[in-house]
């Protein structure tokens, strides 16, 4: 099976760089975005277009790339999870968590057994298409695959111990946004209630051996929570890159209009 560069990096103590599509479908953005040096990019099922035929084909791309694909599945159904990895993403993140059963559930749902109840099939994209026996792909796809928890409820943060304590969860990351508004406080994103939350979060994450990190546009902010322990850093989306790089040189060519 085809090694997890990102869990590996992860394992080292490592800090690795990524981003989110939602908007894109063509298969060259994986190509671009290894081009330009991340280390991961996630493929939103939760808010993007994407079917998944769209995920197949952008997985077998990033693949192939050596940048790794990670895949924001919807919601926390057997279904929504399990295909995603069998067309080839070496990890999920779950968003809207809330309860320890919810996170044993999915733990169950993503791991084979004897650490889960996944169901098998191994030539797929998740293999290359590369045909091997199944004791041995399922031992690789349990310790390959990432297992990532959105943290963006206040519920969650009431009881993150509980959460981050289930074995088999590899990545805590912070939806700031959401967060701020199950908090009350939306889009205030240095909000002490919001910092604190957050903090909360990484210190479970430092008790439990669990990666923490964040999703967020905002460069600062991120430097922030790196320097308080973050590892796992995904920076805004594309279509936001492209549109702050389009503006910011339209505005310039704007202004060297002669009048």
């Amino acid at each position: 099976m085809r090694p997890n560069k990102v869990k590996r990096a992860l394992k080292r103590g490592e800090t690795v760089f990524g981003t989110m599509i939602a908007d894109f479908r063509m298969p060259a953005i994986a190509n671009i975005l290894a081009e330009v040096g991340f280390d991961f990019m996630f493929i939103d099922m939760e808010h993007g277009p994407y079917t998944i035929e769209h995920v197949d084909t952008l997985c077998r791309v990033a693949r192939l790339a050596g940048i790794t694909p990670l895949v924001r599945v919807p919601d926390a159904q057997y279904h929504l999870m399990s295909r995603p990895l069998d067309a080839g993403a070496q990890g999920l993140m779950i968003p809207r968590i809330r309860s320890r059963e919810q996170v044993e559930f999915i733990v169950q749902s993503v791991k084979y057994p004897p650490f889960g109840q996944r169901g098998a099939s191994v030539l797929k994209g998740h293999s290359d298409y590369h045909a091997e026996p199944v004791a041995d792909f399922v031992r690789q796809a349990n310790e390959e695959n990432l297992t990532i928890l959105q943290i963006e409820l206040k519920e969650a943060i009431d009881c993150i111990d509980d959460l981050l304590s289930v074995p088999g969860v590899d990545v805590a990351l912070i939806g700031p946004n959401d967060l701020s508004l199950s908090l009350g406080i939306p889009d205030q994103m240095t909000h002490p209630l919001l910092v604190e939350s957050v903090q909360k979060v990484v210190d479970s994450c430092q008790r439990h051996g669990v990666v923490a990190g964040m999703h967020i546009g905002s460069i600062e902010i991120l430097q922030y929570w790196m320097k308080q322990g973050m590892r796992m850093i995904t920076w805004s989306t594309p279509l936001h890159m492209m549109m702050g790089a389009a503006k910011a040189g339209l505005q310039t060519l704007r202004e060297s209009v002669q009048v």
